[in-house]
């Protein structure tokens, strides 16, 4: 009978441990949802206290609240209902570019005991942006002795939506001396171009007129539209080739003004001055391009002329002509594809979100401190951080969700024998860390940043915090 008594408080204890774990990962749970952009204000997007398994009655009490790094008020909860809603207006292409996936990643935290839920929404792309080409009048030059089957390089039209949204198809108002080609190459570049049926007549036609028209896939359709203004050029019979008709450079972020990105060559086959040839840039290019490049019309150096950052862009697509002086001159082409390497040129950050303080010294293993985020915003290796604790501390760090970590109590306190503990987060990566704690077994603490106050000071990329007084 002794016996069956131990073996009931054995399973009770149990019983008990694997409740208390369920709750800690109901904690740390995550909550996903989705929205379309531009959705109007007060649009309903989840019954997000009833999701996270809280009480409405609890959620003013507990200090229910919501945070959102970078995203502003987009997203906002009715306390009285516990309903996430659509607050302001939210634009997909601004919010994540051009990027396939597109989420808001919200932190809720209550209080009494303190937790910490993930709830990501995604942001659904809908059609609301128009093709768009480069310029409304595209001016060619062709000379009437190009043969038919001569293809002229276009630049295509873009559309800022993603997806199916984003898929173009072309046209060309019908006429009996061009035809349109669209087609993808081995770089895998939409390249559209501009082909001729039959020979031209400079002196039946002096001038051509067409309008080229993209439509997107989404439903309903939306169309953009560029006029080509083509002019029939006398004699020059050969225009320039380049020897590659694309030039792959991997260029690393952060190299001087005055670097050499690539050397572009094309040669003519004429003879006199109508096989000298100018480089030049396309008349299409963007300003951005203009404001990092620099192309010497004599000697095809395209070389580094402003900041490259991967972060801000990965790859540039520049568009080069070569142009003879000949009487009238012609054109040959190619694209640069300039592929930017990340090199390891940001910090870490290191941020505490939150604290819950003061800690009492009878205070149960796992109880959260403190809630910390870390991020890189290098990609690759560069990008990983791993955060570690002072070691010999009865505290440890928990991942939560990605680069989200909880403070955990991991061992007993005893005031009478350590009143105050140095914590001493660090990045592996010389973090910059914006905040740090002062944990005391005595019920004490306080945040502190930066050395205005005494105690508290960086040392190799660590935030050390002395005892607290």
């Amino acid at each position: 009978m002794l016996l069956s008594c131990r073996q009931g408080l054995g399973t009770r204890r149990l019983l008990l441990s694997l409740l208390l774990l369920a709750a800690w990962e109901a904690g740390s749970g995550q909550v996903h949802y989705s929205v379309p952009e531009e959705a109007k204000h007060g649009t309903f997007v989840g019954r997000i206290a009833q999701d996270l398994g809280l009480e409405l009655a609890e959620l003013v009490p507990r200090l229910f609240r919501v945070a959102s790094k970078g995203r502003g008020d987009l997203l906002e909860v009715n306390l009285q209902n516990g309903i996430l809603f659509v607050n302001s207006r939210i634009d997909r292409e601004e919010l994540c570019g051009r990027s396939a996936g597109c989420s808001i990643h919200l932190e809720v935290i209550v209080d009494k005991p303190l937790q910490v839920f993930h709830v990501e929404v995604e942001v659904k792309d809908i059609n609301d942006n128009a093709p768009v080409f480069p310029v409304a009048i595209k001016n060619l030059f062709i000379s009437e002795s190009r043969p038919p089957g001569s293809r002229f390089p276009l630049e295509g039209a873009s559309d800022a939506d993603t997806g199916v949204n984003s898929l173009l198809t072309y046209g060309l108002d019908s006429n009996e001396y061009f035809t349109l080609d669209v087609k993808k190459n081995d770089e895998e570049i939409k390249s559209l171009g501009l082909v001729l049926k039959k020979l031209l007549n400079r002196e039946e036609i002096s001038e051509h007129h067409l309008v080229i028209t993209a439509v997107d896939g989404g439903k309903p359709e939306l169309t953009g539209t560029t006029q080509l203004k083509i002019t029939v050029l006398d004699v020059n019979d050969n225009a320039p080739s380049f020897e590659k008709m694309v030039y792959k450079v991997r260029l690393f972020e952060n190299v001087p003004n005055g670097t050499l990105a690539v050397i572009v060559n094309a040669s003519d086959l004429d003879e006199g001055i109508n096989k000298d040839i100018v480089y030049s840039l396309s008349s299409d290019t963007s300003a951005d391009i203009l404001s990092k490049f620099h192309l010497d019309p004599v000697n095809g150096h395209i070389s580094v002329t402003g900041k490259i950052d991967f972060e801000e862009k990965m790859s540039f697509e520049i568009q080069v002509e070569a142009i003879d002086k000949g009487n009238p001159p012609m054109t040959g082409h190619c694209t640069v594809l300039l592929e930017i390497v990340d090199t390891n040129d940001n910090i870490p950050e290191l941020v505490i979100k939150s604290l819950s303080l003061p800690v009492s010294e009878d205070a149960p293993r796992g109880t959260v401190i403190a809630l910390i985020s870390v991020s890189d915003r290098d990609s690759g290796l560069n990008g990983q951080v791993t955060c570690s604790l002072t070691p010999l501390v009865p505290f440890k760090l928990v991942s939560t969700f990605k680069n989200y970590y909880s403070l955990v109590l991991d061992g007993a306190l005893d005031r009478e024998s350590v009143p105050a503990y140095d914590l001493v987060p660090a990045g592996a990566d010389a973090a910059a860390v914006h905040g740090a704690a002062v944990l005391g077994a005595a019920g004490r603490g306080r945040v502190r940043s930066g050395e205005a106050e005494a105690g508290v000071f960086e040392r190799g990329g660590e935030l050390v915090v002395l005892p607290a007084e």
